[in-house]
């Protein structure tokens, strides 16, 4: 089979790496992809937003399949462009089409698809421009921290928590005079969960759902989570407190409401739920549905999935997920993630990338990398790679990721010195 993956950062690397392992595959091409993605198989520079360039390369090339890689193409309704096209409605797409997407395309209509469903979630109100005075009574009524979410897609950046109620507003004025454009003309407002965050996956075919490993992920910039919300900035999988108590609770309480409430609401969802969860004295509450897998997680889960993942796929696609089981490898994966200086905030671009790229016990994931005029590699994003650390022991993938993390060089290069301490694991600076 001929598989198009879509995406072009360190979840796609990951992807096209783990689809490439398949005995089934034929071959793989990724739209646009990256340094990384092209030795699993051939790039094809497309935007992957422009559909008709996409039809015209599944058409020319044969596709058996389609792998969306992030949410942008989803929200816009690439799977409802192959549904209602002659040429294309034949050729299965993992991903939701755009009724689904809206699950990470509005936080308003996740939470409010949570609170129907009786999902256990913060307490929020959602507000407008207009309603600017409701919206600081609402924070006034909430003690600190605060947290403000813009409505649509911001980059994974769009989630502001606030310690004191005159940053809460400032950030409020922020949200409406366009810091993240039409992205915040609605902002949600939430109360604060205090606990530990971790990421449950899900691949679902509309009916029946599969269970991928779990992982959890440091969104800020700094050592200790200071510093502004990132992309993410490194992951862990397994995650130690989600025993089979806990889990349990995952499954009952979201897992099978979330996939009973896309049901009842008449929503025909393939594809992956990615669950932001937060543990709050042994109990879930949702924090965010993503409609894909993460990044950085996809390059901790994806390593500890030890079933063919295009076979996997190709259920979901078919809607015989029902009884099948998923094979989880016992070896922990760390990921460490290599930043531009300044991320998230503005960052140079083109440094010259060197050093070792591999290492024992490691796999690297390019994330935002290019070549350049003269064939050299060099840095393109804000996040550059993902070190993928791989052994028996949390300390050990750890250590391994760090090793390979430290090997590389370019002028800037940042990353986080703590993941994975926060769960008592040791790591190697």
């Amino acid at each position: 089979m001929n598989v198009l993956l879509i995406g072009s950062g360190g979840r796609e690397n990951a992807m096209a790496w783990k689809i490439a392992q398949s005995s089934i595959l034929t071959q793989l091409y990724i739209a646009p992809g990256n340094p990384g993605t092209s030795t699993h198989g051939i790039n094809v520079d497309i935007n992957p937003l422009d559909f008709d360039k996409v039809k015209d390369l599944v058409i020319s090339k044969n596709i058996g399949l389609v792998v969306v890689g992030p949410e942008d193409p989803l929200v816009k309704g690439i799977h409802d462009f192959f549904s209602i096209d002659k040429a294309l409605k034949h050729i299965p797409v993992i991903g939701p089409k755009k009724a689904g997407a809206l699950l990470e395309g509005s936080k308003d209509f996740s939470k409010r698809f949570m609170v129907r469903h009786g999902i256990p979630t913060a307490a929020f109100q959602s507000f407008k421009e207009s309603s600017k005075k409701e919206a600081v009574e609402f924070l006034n009524s909430l003690t600190p921290p605060y947290v403000l979410k813009a409505d649509g897609l911001a980059a994974g950046k769009g989630v502001i928590i606030c310690n004191t109620l005159g940053d809460a507003i400032d950030t409020l004025n922020d949200f409406f005079e366009g810091r993240f454009g039409s992205a915040g003309e609605i902002v949600v407002i939430e109360e604060y969960l205090g606990g530990i965050e971790l990421s449950v996956f899900v691949l679902t075919d509309g009916m029946s759902y599969v269970m991928l490993p779990e992982a959890k992920d440091y969104k800020r910039i700094g050592d200790g989570d200071t510093g502004l919300n990132t992309g993410g900035m490194g992951s862990v999988s397994p995650v130690p407190f989600c025993n089979g108590a806990f889990m349990e609770k995952v499954v009952t309480r979201i897992v099978d409401p979330t996939i009973n409430g896309l049901k009842s609401d008449g929503i025909d969802y393939l594809g992956f739920i990615f669950i932001g969860l937060m543990n709050v004295d042994g109990n879930p509450y949702v924090i965010e549905y993503n409609v894909r897998l993460g990044d950085p997680e996809t390059q901790v889960v994806l390593p500890r999935i030890q079933s063919d993942f295009l076979e996997l796929l190709i259920s979901a696609s078919k809607r015989e997920l029902s009884g099948l089981k998923v094979v989880f490898s016992k070896q922990c994966a760390s990921s460490v993630i290599l930043a531009s200086e300044g991320y998230p905030g503005s960052y140079a671009k083109g440094k010259s990338i060197g050093g070792r790229l591999e290492s024992d016990g490691a796999v690297l994931f390019h994330a935002g990398t290019k070549y350049g005029a003269n064939g050299e590699l060099i840095t393109s994003g804000g996040r550059v790679f993902s070190a993928v650390g791989l052994a028996d022991s949390h300390e050990e993938s750890l250590a391994n990721a760090y090793r390979l993390a430290n090997a590389i060089e370019f002028k800037g290069k940042y990353y986080r010195k703590d993941i994975g301490r926060d769960l008592m694991f040791s790591s190697e600076k």
